[in-house]
């Protein structure tokens, strides 16, 4: 049974694809085969065949050492880069649910493990055309738990806990908070993270700094944030 998990964040540019990245890298590296996946991206770029490249599921999948084409890996794939639901109308390409469970129900029979990322925050317009889709109707489609990352800096509290909150009302399960950009010499990073974990009761299961190669995190933690779909 393929075990999964959902990687939304608290906003935009907030480094899901690069956390994302490194949880599946530490998934390969300790050993698990674990896959990644994409539902909707949009900001994709022309390779020099004019063909768009998907760029988060091109840098996930180089930084876990994936060797795969992107685009195997993505259901819909836009230039401009604007919320998915604008991107697909303007495109002329609609989002649909049953296409997205169709290709993340052929990756489930290639990895034991398999990670699938969101797009933006989680308060995500999919498809606001004919059909209402908003990025929870993705979560719960795929039946899976959701992992928020947050920003390690000023103003964080606020935008993870209204995120927490969205997720609980919403019914989704939160297995846990990520924060990037940690600097843990910093005092009011660390005073973030004690007070995100008090005002939520969701805990902080790893950190990154800027850049970094690796994320902190232990491994049974890693683990648990699974569970099978």
């Amino acid at each position: 049974m393929t075990k999964g998990i959902f990687v939304t964040a608290t906003g935009t540019d907030i480094g899901k694809t690069f956390i994302s990245g490194l949880l599946v890298k530490k998934m390969r590296d300790l050993g698990f085969n674990c896959g990644y996946y994409k539902p909707a991206l949009s900001g994709a770029y022309p390779n020099t065949e004019g063909e768009l490249m998907p760029g988060d599921a091109e840098f996930v999948l180089k930084t876990a050492g994936i060797k795969r084409a992107p685009k195997e890996v993505v259901s819909y794939i836009y230039e401009e880069a604007v919320s998915p639901h604008l991107a697909a109308a303007r495109a002329g390409n609609l989002i649909y649910l049953d296409k997205i469970k169709q290709d993340f129900n052929r990756l489930k029979q290639e990895y034991d493990y398999l990670l699938t990322e969101g797009c933006g925050g989680i308060v995500c317009p999919i498809n606001l055309s004919d059909k209402k889709l908003l990025l929870e109707d993705i979560i719960k489609g795929l039946n899976l738990d959701v992992i928020i990352v947050a920003d390690g800096g000023l103003g964080t509290i606020n935008s993870t806990v209204l995120t927490v909150e969205y997720a609980r009302h919403h019914s989704i399960n939160v297995k846990g908070i990520i924060l990037n950009n940690f600097d843990e010499n910093n005092f009011m990073h660390q005073d973030n993270l004690i007070q995100t974990e008090n005002l939520t009761g969701i805990k902080v299961i790893g950190t990154a700094s800027k850049n970094a190669a690796e994320l902190k995190i232990e491994k049974d933690t890693l683990l648990s944030i699974f569970k099978e779909i």
